[in-house]
């Protein structure tokens, strides 16, 4: 699969997600075998106005080549100075945010608001186009009602202005992330328009990724929350593209964990990798036995070696008694 210039090895791609798809965390998908990761959501105010915070978003490795890094705002002019900054510093392609549905983002008129202007939506993709090579795309949602409408002329708007390819999640911007999100949506524009379309939205397991594919037509599966705590998604559903099944087992699982907190050790410092992994430890162990007494006792570590030591412990516990 191609978006514009950039050739994907396979047709998975991890979502971007706010406080969770750093830099580590998209190694992770990438070791698993998405073919494309993509950034945290990033402020084009925020970069373009020099924020340190902001800046940082931005850092990459090569190893977790291509990457797509996302930015949201509604300003065409400052969109445009934000995606030649990304450009500059080595990304792959650019995605602009047009499903944020939070309040701070809608009230700056950036994110979902962007589906209800769509003379403001053609201005900032045709200004990115204009402003830099790579490839833009858009990830939208289906809109604010039911009838994907909205979706619909967002997605005719973006090919018409020269956008690579469109993300489609069918929910309307009023659910978050709440109901079903309705794969119907992602059929229709994948029938209306030629670029390539991503599905995303409700893919738990590896098996829902091949049956939207089946269902919607669209050209590549995007995996968001299923993935976090469980980036091997990517090589299950690998798998099953070739049509054989890849079982994970504590040792799979658990190495992955340690990997997390040894990329987020060099990347951010022991003391505030130490602090972020108190919580994001705990995603990796979601509905194993005893997970929530490991959940208390990882709550409390200072160190690298402390939080491997508890790691160790508990998968000793489970794979001698797994009755807990």
């Amino acid at each position: 699969m191609k978006i514009g210039s950039v050739k994907l090895d396979n047709i998975t791609i991890m979502a971007p997600l706010a406080g969770i798809t750093n830099l580590p965390f998209r190694l992770l998908a990438k070791e698993a075998g998405a073919a494309l990761v993509c950034s945290e959501m990033v402020s084009a105010n925020g970069l373009v106005y020099k924020s340190q915070k902001t800046e940082q978003l931005l850092d990459s490795l090569p190893a977790e080549k291509p990457l797509s890094v996302q930015i949201f705002g509604s300003d065409p002019a400052i969109m445009a100075e934000a995606a030649r900054m990304v450009e500059s510093v080595g990304a792959d392609m650019i995605d602009i945010n047009f499903g944020c549905s939070v309040k701070k983002v809608l009230k700056t008129g950036s994110g979902a608001a962007l589906m209800k202007d769509p003379d403001k939506a053609a201005a900032v993709i045709t200004a990115l186009r204009q402003a830099v090579k790579i490839p833009v795309t858009i990830k939208i949602r289906s809109g604010w009602n039911k009838s994907g409408k909205d979706a619909m002329k967002i997605a005719e708007i973006a090919q018409e202005r020269g956008a690579d390819a469109i993300t489609v999640h069918p929910r309307m911007a009023t659910q978050g992330f709440r109901g079903n999100a309705d794969w119907q949506v992602i059929a229709d524009v994948k029938k209306n328009i030629s670029i390539p379309v991503i599905g995303n939205g409700d893919i738990a397991h590896p098996d829902d990724a091949l049956q939207m594919l089946k269902e919607t037509g669209c050209d590549a599966v995007m995996i968001g929350r299923a993935a976090i705590g469980h980036p091997l998604i990517f090589k299950q559903i690998l798998a099953l593209l070739r049509g054989d099944r890849c079982d994970i087992n504590l040792v799979h699982r658990f190495a992955v964990m340690v990997k997390y907190l040894k990329n987020s050790v060099e990347y951010f410092g022991e003391k505030h990798a130490c602090r972020m992994m108190r919580s994001r430890l705990c995603w990796f162990v979601k509905g194993l036995p005893g997970s929530g007494r490991f959940r208390k006792s990882i709550n409390r570590i200072s160190s690298e070696g402390e939080a491997l030591g508890l790691i160790k412990s508990y998968m000793k516990v489970l794979q001698d008694d797994r009755s807990i």
